[in-house]
């Protein structure tokens, strides 16, 4: 069985996840054959800053990398776009990794779907997308049809969901190991940081925004945020949330997980320690937060950090 594949190498793609792309699959197929096993991926990269598209020609998957610099993601060519719709209504999968899932949203096909892309983008993309349903936690997120993929490096996420989707999962797993690289189960809030929201506008909001790190091991109250913006309490909350997105309560908690798992990296201090230089009296409740922010245990993200 013969999968034809289109890596895409739109206007200022990351050009190592283009090779790597390319020699992931080309290393499926040595793999395949080890296996006894008929598949076969036919990796080809595509100029696709090149208004002269195969258009004759209709691929099993179509590729978006992710992108290296600049802004070609966020306003991509209308022929690509149209190109993306005609290969999918044709059948074709289409993956998408870190800026890429811009483009694919740009097509029009993920409304209505879930979808994910690098978390450092999370904001720009809900402003620019709003009807996807972004889960930002996932380093992948398969919906048969359509594949995204988070990190800037799971371009290699992607391909060994690829792999699995399109031969055999014990292909991906020897792949797995060949590579050297983790093929189990992981999120990328494990690699996250709190970037908040600054360019918002709201000078009063802001001024707490900058307050706010100063006082994390403090008790801190809406209330009293909101005499030190000179807001009543229901204005502030409003107006905290419109300009970050979040509850104060929300945002403060990232705050201090945040603090925490920066302890959690360059001390040794226990975690009863770190949970009280961020402002939390009881260690158990920052245990709680932190797994719900950041998917692992205090002593799990240490391990795996530190």
């Amino acid at each position: 069985m013969s999968i034809n594949i289109a890596i895409l190498d739109y206007p200022q793609s990351l050009k190592s996840a283009l090779h790597g792309l390319f020699e992931i699959f080309t290393m499926a197929n040595q793999v395949a054959a080890e296996q006894h096993l008929s598949y076969r991926f036919n990796p080809q990269i595509i100029d696709a800053g090149n208004a002269d598209f195969p258009v004759a020609k209709n691929f099993d998957l179509l590729l978006l990398p992710p992108s290296n610099d600049g802004d070609y993601y966020l306003a991509p060519s209308a022929h690509l776009l149209d190109w993306l719709r005609l290969q999918h209504s044709a059948g074709a999968v289409l993956g998408a990794a870190c800026a890429g899932t811009f483009i694919l949203a740009a097509s029009g096909l993920l409304k209505g779907k879930s979808a994910t892309t690098h978390w450092g983008l999370e904001a720009i993309f809900r402003q620019q997308y709003p009807l996807v349903h972004l889960s930002i936690d996932k380093i992948v997120i398969n919906s048969g049809d359509l594949i995204t993929a988070g990190g800037m490096l799971s371009w290699l996420d992607l391909a060994l969901e690829i792999v699995a989707q399109f031969s055999q999962p014990s292909v991906m797993r020897q792949l797995g190991k060949i590579l050297v690289v983790d093929t189990g189960l992981r999120e990328q809030r494990f690699y996250q940081q709190f970037n908040p929201i600054f360019n918002h506008g709201d000078q009063a909001i802001l001024n707490i925004q900058q307050h706010l790190p100063t006082c994390l091991e403090h008790k801190i109250s809406v209330s009293e945020l909101a005499r030190h913006s000179c807001l009543t309490d229901r204005t502030f909350l409003r107006r905290f949330v419109q300009a970050t997105t979040l509850k104060p309560v929300q945002y403060i908690h990232r705050l201090r997980i945040q603090r925490a798992c920066d302890l959690l990296e360059t001390t040794r201090h226990p975690f009863d320690w770190v949970a009280n230089q961020v402002g939390f009296e009881d260690p158990g409740a920052c245990r709680k937060i932190f797994v719900r922010i950041m998917g692992l245990t205090p002593s799990e993200f240490r391990k795996r950090f530190k």
